[in-house]
């Protein structure tokens, strides 16, 4: 019988991507758009109900070079293999 288990992490990041190039940036509208988007998509994967709040670190936002990046992770996790 072995001593250790093993298993395999299969990682999605799911990314809304708003175009914010110099010198104008991005617009609080297409922020909030895609924040909405973004949320949404957390609370169907997750089942969290509207009425619930997330949690404050359920979303990532980046900066990129000429691009705001809201993004969150899911695992999928296969089972422990001995």
């Amino acid at each position: 019988m072995a001593d250790y288990t093993s298993e395999t992490v299969t990682r999605t990041i799911h990314r809304w991507i708003v175009p914010a190039a110099a010198p104008w940036g991005a617009a609080a509208a297409e922020i909030g758009k895609a924040w909405t988007a973004a949320a949404v998509a957390y609370r169907e994967h997750h089942g969290i109900p509207a009425d619930q709040p997330l949690h404050d670190d359920a979303l990532r936002f980046h900066i990129h070079d000429e691009e705001i990046v809201i993004e969150f992770a899911t695992d999928q996790q296969d089972g422990a293999q001995p």
